[in-house]
């Protein structure tokens, strides 16, 4: 935990005003989940606000980094989620195994998969024209060239043109090649092979990818269907993957299948769970998900179903292999946080329930402490991105109870909506709270309106923020293009708001001037010597929070406008605000 950033307010209660974490703890690393708040960012906050012993509750669970938090600290954990996929994550994460008998267990599975699809990863080496294994393949789709129409190889194109896309054209008729035009088609472009002839992986022209037909494998059969809001978003109907399956090439379809059918053999309930747990963080990067790039990997964006016009296949073995590493480096990493507070985390009640945050079914007042990270508005849609895992799993996520707001028109999915599911939930959370407990709830968005939703629904439900605990979250250093879309009006921080009982709580809220907007924005920007537009705007929340403002006309852009009338800039090196010359 570090403190940095703007320093406008006191600091009371034992947290700081900005808490910076990393992204790379082995917790974190171990399974991949939409928003997840990293542990480190959770435990001050639980150490600070509930008791040793204590319980602390999370109805917007996701994948139960709460309850590692709370388990780490010594404190039970009650945590619940509508999110089939979330209770499967949280749960597994609370539920350690001994390492060796993991082990052994993941390389039986991995025995067994392997003889059951045979040499499906088998290729010829072109170095010592023995067989070598595969590692991964470059995959390119083919584009129809509006020119002439004949498909094109977007890769070889790309590579023709030396990597520059500007400079790609159709080897035929010499017409502008780009990822928008028309996909035909895809075809392997470049093999990466292990063989013993040589100590480094062998970079070799593909070879033809096997034939294997899946129709008779027990595969996931789940269509994302045109009324999910992530169908249109990633404009599946245009692609036409529009099934979970469509998204895998068959030979690693055929070996997630060998896989998941051994994993389900194993007796031992808590062995098979855990290594369906590292099946499940296996199943993006196995996918055409995995996004190529000329320098490096992109890894596969988890928020959306995006397949680029080049992508990686994968060796599910390999993928797989390195995830039960990571399962186990993960349940280490929590026995030694633990350990380091003299908790024994083996011994540490928790449990993880499937069910709404507005229809809580804890006990009142049988909780310390509340932590929790409710969906931003309609900022991502966990049940849309959740069908590629869930459909591996036992059931699905009820979309008709995610707290979301629709971005498609004539939804029933609506801000009132949400509004009234945010206001029940904290009524809920304020219900199951002790006298003297504590609720923080994590939020960011770059618009005014849903900052006003949670304004009001918090007033709603009989809790009053304290604007002196409100403290900025900052999930580690972005890019520069992160640091920078302050100006392209999107925060990159949230805020975490902690909140208490107040009887006769109300929603009446002043309505700020724009001179006192804007002087607020000169005032905070003048006090740091360095932030990002992101930095800048939630201060200006937590001025507004603090002076009772109403928060529905406080948009990213509200305080960027008037520094950039001021003449400030963005340095192009740091992404940070720069001051006019």
């Amino acid at each position: 935990m570090q403190t940095m950033g703007l320093q406008t307010m006191s600091n009371v209660g034992g947290t700081a005003e900005e808490i910076v974490v990393g992204r790379g703890d082995p917790a974190y690393l171990a399974h991949a989940y939409l928003t997840k708040v990293p542990v480190p960012a959770i435990t001050p906050f639980v150490e600070a606000y509930c008791p040793p012993n204590g319980v602390v509750a999370d109805p917007f669970a996701g994948s139960g980094m709460t309850g590692v938090a709370a388990r780490i600290t010594g404190r039970q954990a009650r945590l619940s989620d509508i999110s089939v996929l979330g209770r499967h994550i949280g749960s597994n994460y609370l539920s350690m195994v001994e390492g060796y008998e993991f082990t052994r267990a993941a390389q039986a599975v991995i025995k067994r998969a392997r003889d059951a699809v045979g040499k499906i990863y088998e290729v010829p080496c072109r170095g010592c024209g023995g067989t070598g294994q595969l590692a991964k393949t470059v995959w390119s789709v083919l584009v129809r060239c509006a020119g002439c129409e004949k498909p094109v190889s977007y890769y070889h194109s790309l590579e023709a043109a030396e990597w520059s896309k500007p400079k790609m054209v159709c080897p035929h008729c010499s017409a502008h090649i780009s990822s928008k035009l028309e996909r035909v088609g895809e075809q392997p472009v470049v093999d990466y092979v292990n063989c013993a002839c040589s100590p480094k992986q062998r970079e070799q022209p593909a070879v033809a990818a096997p034939s294997i037909d899946v129709d008779g494998l027990d595969f996931p059969r789940v269509e994302i269907t045109p009324d999910r809001e992530m169908y249109r978003a990633s404009a599946l109907g245009k692609s036409g993957y529009t099934t979970v399956a469509s998204f895998y090439s068959p030979r690693n379809l055929r070996t997630l299948v060998a896989l998941r059918d051994e994993i389900h053999g194993i007796e031992d309930r808590a062995l098979s769970q855990k290594l369906l747990f590292a099946f499940t963080a296996t199943l993006t990067r196995a996918s055409k998900r995995y996004q190529w790039s000329h320098k490096r990997p992109l890894n596969a964006a988890n928020q959306n179903y995006y397949i680029a016009p080049v992508f990686y296949e994968w060796n599910v073995f390999e993928l797989f292999e390195r995830k039960t590493t990571a399962v186990l480096k993960a349940d280490d990493w929590i026995r030694t946080q633990a350990f380091t507070r003299n908790v024994d985390a083996d011994t540490v009640p928790a449990e993880y329930v499937t069910e709404s945050a507005a229809e809580l079914s804890l006990p009142d007042a049988s909780v310390d402490y509340v932590f929790t990270d409710p969906p931003f508005g309609s900022n991502l849609f966990y049940a849309d991105m959740a069908l590629f895992q869930e459909g591996w799993l036992d059931g699905f996520t009820d979309a008709s109870k995610e707290a979301v707001i629709d971005r498609s028109t004539g939804t029933k999915r609506t801000a009132d909506r949400y509004e009234t599911l945010l206001t029940e939930s904290l009524k809920h959370c304020c219900r199951i709270l002790k006298p003297g407990g504590r609720i923080s709830m994590v939020f960011g968005n770059s618009s005014g309106k849903i900052w006003a939703v949670v304004q009001r629904a918090v007033a709603a439900a009989g809790l009053r923020i304290e604007p002196e605990k409100i403290a900025i979250l900052n999930k580690g250093q972005r890019s520069v293009k992160g640091l920078a879309s302050g100006f392209e009006h999107v925060a990159t921080l949230d805020l975490v708001l902690t909140m208490v009982p107040q009887d006769g709580a109300e929603a009446s809220f002043k309505q700020p001037t724009a001179e006192a907007v804007a002087a607020a924005t000169r005032e905070l920007v003048g006090a740091a010597a360095s932030a990002s537009p992101s930095h800048l705007y939630l201060e200006l929340l937590r001025r507004a929070l603090w002076e009772g403002w109403s928060v529905a006309d406080l948009n990213l852009q509200t305080a960027t406008t008037t520094l950039l009338h001021d003449g400030w800039s963005i340095d192009p090196k740091t992404g940070l605000l720069a001051e006019p010359e």
